[in-house]
């Protein structure tokens, strides 16, 4: 018997399976590869958004008229938890590359520590918040210049 068209044969097929996986996976890797890009992005949106919402709120609720420092430093506090801002800290813990994880914290701490200042009665616009919006600013700008590396998109250059 004459094994060399069977052989040859089989050599094929093997080379066609080999081929076909190495494909799939190829795409299957690059699928991941969208997906969790796909993910940072929705969790980058989700955290930057609530960290808006949260100074947004909190300056609304230290411009506002309170009956005690003890009522403006518990309506400071509430409008920060009420922005979704802890859970979407804690997902862009879980998704977010090193750099940008650290980046985020301290944008985060940044808005907590003007938090802080309303709840003890800085008032906004004062000497004493301006330091502190301007550490604000510096910590969004890095955290978004980050941001936007990772998703892979150029640097706006006007923060």
């Amino acid at each position: 018997m004459d094994w060399m068209p069977l052989l040859s044969t089989l050599t094929g097929a093997v080379i066609g399976i080999t081929a076909t996986l190495i494909a799939d996976r190829n795409r299957w890797r690059r699928e991941e590869t969208r997906h969790a890009l796909e993910v940072r992005r929705e969790v980058y949106t989700e955290f930057v958004s609530a960290l808006k919402a949260a100074g947004e709120e909190i300056r609304a609720v230290a411009l506002g008229d309170h009956m005690s420092e003890s009522a403006r430093d518990a309506a400071v506090r509430e409008a920060f938890r009420s922005t979704g801002m802890y859970t979407a800290s804690e997902r862009l813990w879980l998704v977010g590359p090193p750099q940008v994880v650290a980046a985020g914290n301290e944008a985060f701490h940044s808005l907590r520590r003007i938090r802080d200042a309303y709840a003890q009665g800085v008032a906004v616009g004062s000497a004493e918040d301006a330091p502190l919006i301007a550490q604000r600013r510096t910590a969004m700008a890095q955290m978004r210049g980050l941001m936007r590396e990772d998703l892979g998109i150029g640097p706006l250059g006007i923060e």
